[in-house]
């Protein structure tokens, strides 16, 4: 009997032992079930910088950029402690104390509070747990922050819930929240700094000092008093803080709309070749380096506002431009539109008929590279029918015919559709597709850019990169470099690797330099010289008519480059109706697109185009003058024994060759060619049955006569 009086409490003890490690296990079992580690991978803010490492812009789901906990300063955190759990580093993970005081208040009335709740039951909250006020969920807090306890150091907690709280205003994690309210890092904070951001968690929108500044001072002043009655701070540094003032100021790091073109572009690229979505670069907290230029991303923008480069009604009417490093392939600033907003219709990326801007690559450019013909060889301009497609110039003037060098400057529609029926239509469609402009259409409207779908400004920005990269086609891209937040660089995948790799030489540099001395004449010269820059340019414009108004247009280009950058920019309506239309042509998208890259002053290298040593340099046009002055003499020197001796003025350009002819009557036959001279000497001539001579010009770089001298006569006066 005594025996078993003495067994029944030890086996209760033991009973009683194995029931309490069960439940404890139980819990930890629990707790590891309900917890998800990924979880506590944060949303942070991803960074966009420039080339030089200035921020450009962000981007994010929740705003949070994460810090060490050695970047807080000891204040700050004890600040939270305080106000937030006292007991942190005596606790694992609950306070029984403050659990009775807070379970009597939610008896007391009738309902759930959430006081009590340690800072560690507040990260498993707001990580693993929804934010409704039962039992339940009370009973899974406390089971994963026992859990959390076992596994994470109290440093490692606070550092987590220190970056996982929301601050208001879109802020979360205290950096965030710092720049905001502060424009400071965390790290500079000092003491009133901080115990103002520890008052806001309990309601970011009651006390936020944007919202209420006196009930944010109000509280703030409670903070500080606690931090005081719990040995943080001594009760005059508590008063001292207390009497500071709280600002109402936000520094708010919203992105600027001049960028929104941009940003949507670098998400699509990161899509197409990292292989990042959307939502990855709002939540992963990437920097993202970008060739972009602030200053011509900025005064695009701001350009595209200003009526004055948008002719008459131009409530609808839009405008498009691209502009790249035509050494690198980076676009430096890119608008979709004159209010271009994030994720709308991004016209830099739409198709547009080109006009006379796309003439350089249906015809001329192909031309140069078939070996064929030259600057100054002559294309014909005259009115004519092509199976009938009858192309007319838009001033229905004709010369007959014209070198390919005037052809362009002048944009003689005539020409460009002869060039094109000469070369062929096939060899032109290999040739574009070969430089990377595919298109559907086979018939002579190529030739002036009247296409079934056109091309983007972004298409005609690479494809003008072909003569300003010296013959390569250069590739579009706004993303130089991804870095994630381990500091590793994001591999490109292996398509657009191959795409980055790849060089290809469209053309000779030769032809390439042509080109450039070409549609540097159609600034200085011809169609394109409206507006002003100090930047040496190169380009082509082009118009697209509206048949249905008269004088009206549907799109207006200009599209070029300088030593430095190339573009293209566009000017139009979404749709082209009767009652909207373009009342301006490509003057005034040539007068824009001089003023966006007047923007930046001149550098030394961008005030002249610099030749490669390696090509020839394309000659000044000879002008051919007529002479009017032939004298011819007998003279003794000479081969013969008697001689004739021809003098005339030569022209200025001693390029000039002249042809020399012996006229008899209606008959006239060539007897030499002299290179820039002024004189000739024909050798043994009969004194008895002495022939007239004329002279002619002649042009080498075209093959063209000019008109015949006058006819001398022989003088004989001095022999006889």
């Amino acid at each position: 009997m005594r025996r078993k009086r003495i067994l029944l409490p030890v086996i209760f003890l033991l009973a009683g032992m194995v029931l309490a490690v069960g439940t404890y296990a139980a819990v930890l079992i629990t707790g590891s079930l309900l917890v998800d580690e990924s979880k506590f991978v944060m949303d942070e803010t991803s960074y966009i910088v420039d080339e030089n490492g200035e921020e450009v812009a962000h981007l994010y789901q929740e705003n949070r950029e994460t810090v060490d906990l050695t970047e807080i300063p000891q204040h700050v955190q004890d600040a939270f402690i305080a106000v937030e759990d006292v007991r942190f580093y005596e606790h694992q993970g609950i306070d029984i104390r403050a659990i009775g005081r807070a379970v009597y208040r939610d008896i007391m009335a009738g309902s759930l509070d959430e006081g009590g709740s340690t800072i560690t039951q507040q990260l498993a909250k707001n990580v693993f747990l929804e934010h409704d006020q039962t039992w339940m969920r009370k009973t899974q807090e406390v089971l994963i922050a026992m859990h959390l306890e076992r596994n994470y150091s109290k440093n490692e907690l606070l550092e987590m819930y220190l970056n996982q709280i929301y601050f208001g205003h879109g802020a979360h994690g205290i950096q965030v929240a710092s720049q905001l309210y502060f424009n400071k890092n965390v790290s500079e904070l000092n003491v009133h700094e901080g115990a103002l951001l520890a008052a806001l968690p309990k309601g970011p929108n009651m006390y936020s000092p944007a919202v209420d500044a006196d009930r944010a001072k109000e509280r703030r002043d409670t903070v500080l008093a606690v931090m005081e009655r719990h040995g943080f701070l001594d009760a005059e540094e508590a008063s001292a803080y207390q009497g500071r003032t709280v600002s109402e100021d936000l520094y708010r790091n919203s992105n600027d709309p001049a960028y929104a073109t941009y940003i949507d572009a670098i998400y699509e690229e990161a899509e197409k070749s990292y292989d990042l979505s959307r939502e990855e670069l709002r939540t992963g907290g990437y920097t993202i380096q970008i060739p972009v230029d602030q200053e011509y991303q900025e005064a695009s923008y701001q350009l595209l506002q200003e009526d004055e480069y948008f002719p008459g009604n131009n409530d609808t009417t839009e405008a498009a431009v691209v502009l790249m490093d035509h050494h690198s392939g980076g676009v430096q600033a890119i608008q979709g539109g004159r209010e271009y907003e994030s994720e709308s219709l991004n016209r830099a990326f739409i198709a547009r008929q080109p006009g006379s801007s796309f003439k350089p690559f249906s015809v001329y450019a192909p031309a140069l590279e078939s070996g064929r013909y030259e600057p100054y060889s002559l294309l014909k301009d005259e009115e004519m029918d092509m199976d009938g497609y009858q192309p007319r110039n838009h001033d229905r003037t004709y010369q007959g015919q014209v070198t390919m060098r005037e052809a362009i400057t002048q944009s003689t529609n005539t020409s460009a559709v002869w060039l094109l029926d000469q070369l062929g239509i096939d060899y032109s469609i290999e040739w574009m597709k070969e430089a990377g402009l595919e298109l559907d259409d086979d018939g002579y409207s190529i030739a002036l850019g009247g296409l079934t779908d056109g091309f983007s400004p972004l298409e005609m920005a690479e494809a003008y990169t072909i003569f300003s990269s010296n013959g390569v086609r250069q590739n579009a891209s706004f993303i130089d470099g991804i870095v994630n937040r381990q500091g590793d660089l994001v591999e490109m995948n292996e398509e657009a690797k191959a795409t980055a790799d790849e060089e290809v030489q469209v053309m000779s540099e030769q032809n390439a330099w042509y080109m450039t001395e070409m549609l540097k004449d159609v600034v200085d010269e011809g169609t394109g010289t409206n507006g002003h820059t100090d930047h040496a340019l190169a380009g082509k414009t082009g118009t697209t008519s509206f048949t249905e108004v008269e004088g009206a247009a549907r799109d207006a280009w200009f599209a070029g480059y300088t030593p430095e950058v190339t573009g293209a920019l566009w000017i139009g309506n979404d749709e082209t109706r009767e009652d909207s239309y373009l009342e301006g042509g490509s003057a005034y998208a040539t007068a824009l697109f001089k003023e966006i890259i007047d923007t930046k002053a001149p550098t030394e290298q961008a005030v002249a185009f610099n030749k490669p040593d390696h090509v020839e340099e394309l000659e000044e046009p000879v002008e051919l003058e007529q002479v009017d002055n032939l004298e011819a003499s007998l003279s003794l020197r000479g081969g013969g024994i008697i001689n004739v001796h021809l003098e005339w003025t030569p022209a200025t350009d001693e390029r000039i060759e002249y042809h020399v002819y012996e006229v008899s009557g209606d008959v006239s036959e060539k007897v030499a060619t002299v290179e820039g001279g002024e004189e000739y000497t024909v050798n043994g001539v009969n004194v008895f049955s002495l022939q007239e001579y004329m002279v002619v010009p002649h042009n080498p770089q075209t093959g063209e006569d000019g008109s015949p001298s006058n006819v001398a006569s022989v003088d004989v006066g001095l022999w006889f």
